[in-house]
């Protein structure tokens, strides 16, 4: 267990996992989308997310699939925001290979978050780099449909994502359950939502929460527009 303020004195990392734009994926938000709107709204959800996650204040590391649209997403995002292939293998490995290899690197503390946060406050993750700082092993951030949003580790511990049922509602039921079994003690965040269906595209709609490339994808789709 880190002690209370060794993580402070160390590195901090932020990482995102993230699919290339051009690359067919969050299926449940897009199907009914013509495929230039498609992906100039994955395209918003990931800037708005390299926005929010920037907003903690220090590195960020955004990991891609495939490998072939690691250009891709360096084109997008800003200069000096670090761009890399994700591993090979299913989610929970890719996760926890992109956590361990920023442990790897030297950072202390390190957070993950997905792709289609784009209103996701950076206080969270604020809060998140303090509750590992205060001793916790891991921390999550449950999401509003049964996931979380949010992962933080100050040393690899790869059993949390053992045995876990991706994409549904029980993800996160399952993680809680993973993290007994690995023994570890655990910190959680509020909850907050990522934009998987038509319904969080209205919530994000209806509410006053900055996101502005996806408010401008959501305003084009008025004029025929195809902004990011």
């Amino acid at each position: 267990m880190v002690a209370s303020g060794e993580v402070s004195a160390r590195a901090r990392r932020v990482a995102i996992l993230a699919r290339a734009p051009s690359q067919p994926g969050k299926s449940r938000l897009t199907a009914a989308l013509p495929p230039a709107r498609a992906v100039a709204l994955r395209q918003a959800l990931l800037l708005d997310t390299v926005t929010a996650a920037q907003g903690a204040a220090c590195p960020l590391t955004v990991f891609v699939t495939p490998a072939e649209g690691v250009a891709e997403v360096r084109a997008l995002v800003a200069p000096g925001v670090d761009v890399r292939p994700q591993s090979d293998g299913g989610l929970g490995v890719r996760m926890h290979t992109a956590i361990a290899s920023l442990l790897d690197e030297g950072g202390r503390a390190v957070v993950l978050i997905g792709s289609d946060l784009p209103t996701l406050p950076p206080a969270l993750l604020l809060e998140a780099f303090a509750q590992l700082e205060a001793g916790v092993d891991v921390v999550f951030g449950p999401a509003a449909d049964g996931g979380y949003y949010l992962v933080g580790m100050t040393r690899p511990t790869p059993a949390v994502f053992d045995g876990i049922e991706w994409g549904g509602a029980s993800t996160w039921a399952t993680t809680v359950a993973a993290v007994a079994r690995a023994r570890v003690t655990m910190g959680q965040l509020a909850s907050w939502y990522d934009v998987d269906r038509p319904d969080d595209l209205s919530r994000l709609e209806a509410s006053g929460e900055p996101a502005a490339r996806t408010r401008a994808w959501l305003a084009a789709k008025t004029t025929g527009e195809h902004t990011r």
